[in-house]
């Protein structure tokens, strides 16, 4: 096969179909004020543990709305559970609440 100079990138396409939105359905009856947020990011320049981790609350809310739970297992270790998003949100989410439904959704769903 020829050298083109170029590649062919992977596919960046999200499949919806493959999303278990069971999860973000039992969060928002946990926390429903987790419609709240719009995603301004104050939360996420606020944050202790985005110092010290690559941990991101904004990254971790788009994560739930595609259904992605097994990556949302893996963000939720790097919360330092300190509160500080939850003193700057604008719209008042609380997010520590939040972050408990989220690990309470993991329990209950397996």
């Amino acid at each position: 096969m020829p050298d083109f100079g170029y590649t062919i990138t992977k596919d960046r396409q999200l499949d919806y179909d493959r999303g278990d939105f069971r999860f973000i359905g039992l969060v928002r009856s946990i926390e429903p004020s987790l419609d709240l947020c719009m995603g301004c990011g104050s939360c996420s320049s606020s944050c202790s543990a985005a110092g010290f981790t690559d941990f991101n609350i904004r990254k971790l809310h788009t994560i739930i709305r595609r259904g992605e739970v097994e990556s949302v297992k893996t963000e939720l270790k790097k919360c330092m559970f300190c509160g500080k998003c939850q003193l700057v949100c604008p719209r008042g989410v609380n997010l520590r609440n939040l972050i408990l439904a989220m690990n309470r959704a993991i329990e209950l769903l397996g």
